[in-house]
């Protein structure tokens, strides 16, 4: 499952520093030297600090920070992806955390190219070709979300060998081609030469409404395949086209390390796997390419693909309850935080599991128990 929050950065507004930096820095003159440079080298106003602990004391003198503004300087932490191409797996309809995660990238500038499985292509297409998608489509600014393209995928499967020839002969598949990952990977290469940031927002357990003492192998690898595996693959095939510096990001669920009634098919032991691969992953892909990867642990939303698991109001409704954020939890705050552990803000942020879950991660005991009413 995916979830949505928003990034949680608390900024305040900008405040005078110069005794401050006189004491660290020296004359007036090397302070101002030190605000240009720092102003030109990150984009951020002279002096603008966000709320951290620091050597440097605001007080009451208003100046300098006027004067950093006014000479152009950018205020405030702006997300900025511009220039940024990113591949988004897993996106098939306008109503999950894939669809909030490629809005909020777009909205920052990022081009986005997505990855539809192959069975859902026809429908997807069609439905962004006729406008059905235009609405949830728009940006804060007022234009549309643009997809610059679709590819047909099916993360199952590493490459056309792997492909059983059931598979092949299925009629949902056919006229698709190139949809293996090795394949789209190739063919993301020859189109662009190369991305920046890759969102894996793929699940599906065939025996999700089991428990997991009824489920059997097949059932199990599956889930593991699709839900965690996939990860490994699109990392593995994708790595050697993206450029340094750049970022992955996966969805996960908090039934990696908490028991959920429910959620069986091996789906929970396929969240625990993907959240241990982050971590391992991280550091292969920060010392071999230089990119950061990092897994989002969002709480329960009502998606088309969410319903498969049969009781997905009902997990809704006790996040509601039992979290200390008592409000309904939003596809595009799963889409806020993604924008921000991909962006350069989160420039030493890698091998995390971040919750976007309005903090039921954090409660041990059920609000509305009733243990607690006797």
């Amino acid at each position: 499952m995916g979830a949505s929050a928003a990034t949680g950065m608390q900024m305040v507004a900008p405040r005078p520093c110069i005794p401050a930096c006189q004491r660290m820095l020296g004359s007036r003159s090397v302070v101002s030297a030190f605000g240009r440079a720092l102003s030109t080298r990150t984009g951020f106003a002279s002096c603008v600090k966000t709320a951290s602990a620091g050597p440097l004391i605001s007080v009451t003198r208003k100046s300098f920070a006027v004067r950093a503004m006014s000479q152009g300087a950018v205020q405030g932490l702006p997300i900025d992806l511009r220039g940024k191409r990113a591949f988004i797996a897993g996106v098939a309809d306008d109503n999950g955390y894939g669809w909030a995660i490629a809005k909020a990238l777009a909205a920052a500038g990022a081009e986005i190219l997505v990855g539809t499985w192959v069975p859902a292509l026809n429908i997807f297409e069609t439905s962004l070709r006729r406008g059905k998608f235009d609405e949830s489509r728009k940006l804060p600014d007022g234009s549309l979300m643009e997809i610059t393209k679709v590819y047909p995928l099916d993360a199952v499967f590493d490459s056309l060998e792997d492909v059983p020839e059931d598979v092949k002969a299925n009629k949902r598949y056919a006229g698709s081609s190139k949809w293996t990952v090795k394949e789209v990977a190739e063919t993301v290469k020859d189109d662009f030469g190369s991305i920046d940031i890759l969102v894996h927002s793929l699940a599906n357990g065939p025996e999700v409404t089991k428990p997991l003492l009824e489920t059997s192998r097949s059932g199990y690898l599956a889930a593991v395949s699709a839900s965690s595996y996939s990860f490994i693959s699109l990392l593995q095939h994708f790595l050697p086209i993206m450029n340094p510096g750049g970022a992955s990001i996966s969805l996960t669920y908090i039934a990696s390390e908490r028991t959920i009634p429910g959620y069986g098919g091996g789906m929970s032991s396929a969240k625990a796997a993907l959240e241990s691969d982050t971590r391992v992953l991280a550091f292969e892909a920060g010392r071999k390419g230089k990119i950061r990867v990092n897994t989002i642990s969002a709480g329960p939303l009502g998606s088309r693909a969410a319903k498969a698991i049969g009781f997905i109001e009902k997990m809704i409704e006790y996040s509601y309850v039992n979290a200390p954020l008592q409000k309904e939890l939003l596809a595009e705050e799963v889409g806020n935080a993604a924008a921000f552990l991909v962006s350069p803000l989160a420039s030493a942020i890698t091998g995390s599991t971040v919750y976007v879950d309005n903090g039921l991660n954090t409660m041990a005991l059920a609000v509305d128990s009733p243990t607690l009413s006797t």
